[in-house]
């Protein structure tokens, strides 16, 4: 079984080896403009330290904050679905309570306001 396991392993290894080099086409084809990636549109050819918007940076680590809060919700909420306690139904409005005051206070900072005044 175990020399079975191997010989696939290897066939498959050499069978996708055989693909990659019959796939491979050449870069120097005049297609190296279209081959570059793509980076949140900007320009690969210009200069690297372009500006970045700081609040714009600030906004997109406030949403991941924000999401990963919400996203452990859901286990809570699945686990207050199955058994019905005070103490859970304490912890989710302790920490439902957090998450509002964290969004407010970083409502009232300004923090949320795409165009500053």
């Amino acid at each position: 079984m175990f020399f079975s396991s191997v010989l696939f392993g290897l066939v498959l290894s050499g069978a996708l080896l055989v693909v990659y080099f019959l796939t491979y086409f050449n870069i120097e084809s005049g297609l190296e403009e279209k081959m570059t990636p793509f980076e949140c549109g900007f320009d690969p050819l210009s200069k690297m330290r372009a500006p970045f918007s700081t609040r714009f940076f600030l906004l997109v680590v406030l949403f991941l904050i924000f999401d990963v809060e919400v996203a452990l919700l859901f286990p809570v909420l699945s686990a207050f679905y199955s058994t019905t306690s005070v103490n859970i139904l304490m912890i989710v409005l302790l920490f439902i309570a957090i998450l509002l005051f964290g969004m407010f206070h970083e409502w009232n900072e300004g923090a949320l306001d795409w165009v500053s005044s």
